[in-house]
């Protein structure tokens, strides 16, 4: 067998919820600090996902300050602690690149009931 297809399988993780574009999610992810590691909470909007397999990636959108920001990560790293779904969204669109031009609530994505 193929040894990075062998490393691969091992690194993947297999704990993951199920993520959309379009879903609210809550990312932990693993900051480190001279010798100390913390780990810092980012909420936001999944507007785009990337790739497959252990190069999976994904974007979130959130506002901050009445700035956007956005934070692309891989959801295979070791450095994301873990995901968690707030809200699932109502989408019709495999990117939500739309969204960077819209600020307040026209910037929201209907909740899927």
């Amino acid at each position: 067998m193929d040894l990075v297809k062998v490393l691969a399988e091992q690194q993947i993780k297999t704990d993951l919820p199920v993520l959309k574009v379009g879903d609210t999610v809550r990312v932990h992810q693993k900051i480190k600090e001279g010798n100390r590691e913390r780990i810092q909470i980012f909420e936001g909007t999944i507007i785009a996902m990337k790739h497959s397999g252990i190069n999976k990636s994904v974007t979130v959108r959130r506002i901050s300050y009445g700035v956007g920001v956005e934070k692309t990560f891989p959801v295979h790293s070791p450095n994301v602690a873990k995901f968690e779904v707030v809200r699932n969204g109502k989408v019709r669109r495999a990117k939500l690149y739309y969204l960077r031009g819209r600020v307040g609530k026209a910037a929201k994505v209907q909740e899927k009931l």
